[in-house]
């Protein structure tokens, strides 16, 4: 076997030298969908599976830039208007063609068929959708909107047609886990898919980018880590993903299997809920209730923050596959800060802070994370009620399913929590305006702003920084909005974590996506 890279639409590119697997490829995933509506779930896990059967309207390639997709050019037409051109001569899977007829079905029914992690915030700004003839379509948006084509690299296309009747909260899951509205232009179509285990795909022929080199591909959900390493060992899957810092020290050593690392776009942020009135899961040192929210107390925020032994946590917990992190996003995205310094890891100032600000002999909190769905998210978990309880913050850490925990945070269970946001869209605005803006459904702003933070003057400078259409002003304004995001500790960011992938021994240059996703489609068999 051996890896190298593709040249055009995809970074990520599989050699495989049994030919054995020219026609079927299995892959062990850690996580899958929670739905086969592609706009039930903002999850990345749930958008790799989609890309296997439904296009984008605008394509982001392997380092996150963006390219045509279903859309072949966009331009602004007005400070308010966006023309897009779509692909002539595209296909769907029942053979009826692509128009922009489609496109203006899939972003209308999103706001219908979103689930708790929404994807509304990807056509927050699409006020009306224009149909100009069949292959072009006008986004008016109200207000300027310069990143909306980043926008849409998450706005998949359905069958208006399929989907006509499979497009409210109560008739979503029933038209498109059953196939009958899984209609999409992707490159595979719709077998059979088993909640938690394995979504069976096929080859769809007339591709409009070409036929994939996989007749069928298997995507078995393994949360497990020990159990995806297994079925790659024992040959019942081809490649296997996210492999855990301790298999991956093990793996070194064994010459059956290689592995290749890569940066991730996901952050481990520590969320603090700010509810003055409304603590679940915080109480004081003896166990009784508190008088009020410690978390709204910036110097107890600082005192969190400077618990965390960001070092340790790279070098210990994730065994090096990570990178200490300092704000919301990775460095050389639109809107990182240069300028925001490193924390500090210093307990002993910790404890000062946290005297200061009344509570010298700490408190006892719950803090919540997912269990299985990023890398090393339950282990950074650990490591984090152990820094805190070193400070006189006493931790119950509690690792859970991602089905159980975004539901439960989403309604405001938990008062400390902990997950990865990976800034899907390569650049500020959809991290800022998604996490860290006031919550305003009717702006679409504020979607994930699970710490309930609230701050005019931010999210006036979110806003302007969203509606500039000069690139170096927008980029200036994104800068010194993270800054004070930073500052006030909206967000206390972790980690920027790292991703491995195995498969047999062989491989010689797999460049991944820094996204994470494992695309079948940019897997090619060797020669």
């Amino acid at each position: 076997m051996a890896y190298m890279k593709l040249g055009g639409l995809s970074a990520l590119a599989l050699l495989v030298a049994s030919s054995a697997w020219a026609q079927d490829l299995t892959v062990a995933v850690r996580g899958g969908p929670e739905s086969l509506d592609p706009d039930y779930s903002a999850l990345g896990t749930h958008a790799e599976a989609a890309k296997h059967m439904f296009d984008t309207l605008v394509w982001a390639n392997g380092d996150l830039q963006i390219e045509p997709g279903l859309a072949v050019s966009w331009e602004p037409v007005d400070d308010t208007t966006w023309e897009f051109k779509l692909r002539e001569g595209v296909k769907f899977h029942d053979g009826s063609d692509f128009t922009a007829e489609d496109v203006k079905f899939s972003i209308e029914r999103i706001p219908a068929v979103t689930g708790p992690t929404s994807t509304a915030v990807y056509v927050r700004r699409a006020q009306e959708v224009e149909i100009v003839d069949p292959l072009t379509v006008r986004i008016h948006t109200g207000e300027p909107a310069p990143t909306l084509p980043y926008d849409f690299v998450r706005l998949f296309i359905v069958s208006h047609a399929a989907a006509a009747d499979y497009s409210t909260a109560e008739t979503s899951a029933e038209g498109f886990n059953s196939g009958k509205a899984t209609i999409g232009t992707g490159p595979f179509k719709f077998v059979s898919w088993e909640p938690k285990g394995d979504l069976v795909l096929e080859r769809f022929d007339d591709y409009w980018r070409g036929p994939a080199p996989w007749e069928t591909v298997t995507r078995k959900e393994m949360p497990n880590d020990s159990s995806r390493l297994a079925a790659l060992k024992s040959g019942q899957v081809d490649l296997a993903t996210d492999i855990s810092s301790i298999d991956y020290l093990a793996l070194q050593q064994d010459s059956s299997v290689d592995t290749v690392v890569g940066d991730s776009i996901y952050i481990m942020n520590l969320l603090l809920d700010q509810r003055p009135d409304e603590m679940p899961g915080l109480r004081a040192k003896d166990g009784s209730e508190l008088d009020e929210n410690p978390l709204t107390d910036p110097r107890v925020r600082a005192a969190i923050d400077k618990a965390i032994d960001r070092g340790t946590m790279v070098e210990i917990v994730l065994e090096g596959l990570g990178k200490p992190a300092n704000q919301g996003m990775p460095p050389g995205f639109f809107g990182y800060s240069e300028d925001i310094p490193q924390p500090d890891y210093d307990p002993a100032g910790a404890k000062e802070l946290l005297a200061e600000a009344g509570y010298p002999e700490g408190f006892q909190m719950d803090l919540y994370c997912t269990g299985d769905r990023l890398p090393g998210d339950a282990a950074i978990c650990q490591g984090l009620g152990q820094m805190f309880s070193a400070v006189g913050i006493e931790t119950n850490v509690n690792a859970i399913s991602r089905t159980v925990y975004f539901p439960a945070q989403a309604r405001g269970d938990y008062s400390v929590s902990m997950n990865g946001w990976g800034t899907l869209t390569g650049e500020a605005a959809y991290t800022l305006g998604s996490q860290v803006h006031s919550a305003d459904p009717e702006k679409g702003l504020g979607a994930y702003n699970r710490v309930h933070y609230a701050n005019p003057e931010l999210d006036a400078l979110i806003e302007t920084g969203a509606a500039e259409m000069d690139e170096d002003k927008r980029r200036g304004i994104f800068e010194e909005a993270m800054e004070m995001t930073a500052e006030a500790r909206v967000l206390i960011p972790i980690v920027q974590l790292q991703s491995v992938w195995a498969a047999q021994a062989g491989l010689l240059d797999y460049t991944p996506r820094i996204d994470g996703e494992t695309l079948a489609y940019f897997i090619q068999p060797a020669d």
